[in-house]
């Protein structure tokens, strides 16, 4: 298959979703981390600190969550291009919001923070290239005030979506950065790989910035929500090796392996952001839209009945499973962006597995639904088909703890290019629904 992951098309992972497509992978899976945990292993007490008091849960029966992205890398949905002026670029935004509502879902999710910039004024971070066209340049407005107000006017929900750590998506270079950006000024928090430039998820000093940049707009924003998606230490880029170690020199001391390091490090960023959002803005919840294979059968007896090549506990250090039995999020969206069926990763095992892992946790599920797949001119033809993304909603309301949906991407929504949008609204959304 051509891709699997909506990072694909936003320019992340086209060999890691080769190798999915090609097979299993071939290693076996890692040991417990000397600090933190393993796969299987028991979670130490002191990191169990940023457990969520499950606050704003939905009671049984209550409105499911219906919800789509809204991708500004590389202005994937919005802005259709640079440079427009305030008011187009507003009304592009409007636009989508009132497609969200006629589609009667009931949140959005947008992408405010997607390399290292912002979309808001006075952050600690330029403003976003994808405004303007320049990095640095002001574009004159405030796109997520605006998105805040203009959401809750509609009775939408806004979940406000952070990338953590990656800074540049077409160069390796700090110094092709504007002159005021933080990873400009401190080179030394940046790796390059695989043509693309990251801060590094192993200094303690960068897990602090970015948590500082990413709560300097959730503590001035009434954002409902706090969401990540899916880019932690990046996909594998074959023949290349992420340059951390230094880091892993100074601070690696005590942990059984390289990789067990990378986990505790994104656990670390999780717990930690977990508790900050709930300090700094008790109403929003957090959320994260990770890969949705945590670890093959064939690699570990808990993980799902995939074969999958890429999986986000080995191979982007991202203990998905943790944070949800933990309770370190509010939320899970995987992105389950196979069809029913598929020989490697079937949509209708892949959403069980993630009902039997949230199951008594607290964790609301919604599951990301690949609606930018729905093509009269795919290459596979469950996508050309415009029920299949219907069915995958009928197949997810047999799953107790399926809450909700989120469609990739907004762009999708509104034109709705085969139909499938507009199928699955007529089979399972007849009336709207107010959020949670």
């Amino acid at each position: 298959m051509a891709h699997i992951g909506r990072r694909g098309l936003l320019a992340g992972a086209a060999g890691a979703l080769a190798a999915t497509a090609a097979g299993p992978a071939g290693a076996t899976g890692a040991t417990g981390a000397a600090r933190g945990t393993g796969a299987t292993g028991a979670v130490d007490p002191a990191r169990a600190e940023g457990r969520r008091p499950g606050r704003g849960r939905k009671a049984a029966g209550a409105a499911e969550f219906r919800g789509m992205w809204i991708a500004t890398v590389g202005n994937t949905d919005w802005p259709s291009e640079t440079g427009l002026d305030p008011g187009e670029q507003r009304a592009e935004l409007l636009a989508l919001l009132d497609a969200a509502v006629q589609r009667r879902l009931n949140a959005v999710v947008l992408q405010v923070r997607p390399t290292a910039d912002a979309m808001w004024p006075g952050a600690r971070e330029p403003w976003s290239q994808w405004l303007t066209g320049e990095q640095g340049r002001d574009p004159g407005w405030d796109p997520l005030g605006t998105a805040v107000a203009e959401a809750r006017a509609r009775g939408l929900e806004l979940h406000a979506w952070f990338n953590p750590y990656r800074i540049a998506n077409d160069h390796g270079d700090p110094m092709a950065l504007a002159p005021s950006h933080p990873a400009r000024r401190n080179p030394g928090w940046t790796v390059a790989y695989g043509g693309k430039l990251y801060y590094n998820p192993g200094l303690p000093e960068v897990r602090a910035f970015v948590q500082e940049a990413m709560l300097d707009a959730v503590s001035r924003y009434a954002v409902d929500g706090v969401h990540w998606d899916d880019y932690f230490y990046p996909y594998p880029v074959e023949g290349e090796e992420f340059d951390d170690d230094e880091a892993f020199e100074r601070h690696g001391a005590g942990f059984a392996s390289r990789a067990d390091w990378r986990r505790y490090n994104t656990d670390t960023l999780v717990r930690e952001m977990s508790a900050r959002v709930r300090q700094v803005r008790p109403a929003a919840r957090f959320g994260i839209s990770p890969f949705a294979v945590w670890r093959n059968k064939d690699r570990d007896p808990l993980g799902s009945d995939t074969r999958a090549g890429v999986g986000t506990y080995d191979d982007l250090y991202a203990d998905t499973r943790t944070w949800v039995k933990e309770g370190w999020i509010d939320y899970v969206v995987p992105q389950a962006y196979w069809h029913i069926g598929h020989p490697a990763a079937d949509y209708a095992k892949v959403v069980p597995w993630w009902a039997q892992t949230v199951a008594g946790t607290g964790v609301d599920l919604y599951v990301g639904e690949a609606l930018y797949r729905c093509d009269r001119n795919s290459p596979e033809p469950a996508w050309r088909d415009p029920a299949e993304l219907s069915r995958h909603v009928a197949f997810a309301r047999g799953c107790a703890e399926v809450r909700g949906h989120v469609y990739f991407s907004a762009k999708q929504v509104a034109a709705d290019p085969n139909g499938a949008m507009a199928r699955v609204v007529a089979d399972h959304y007849p009336t709207a629904l107010p959020p949670r």
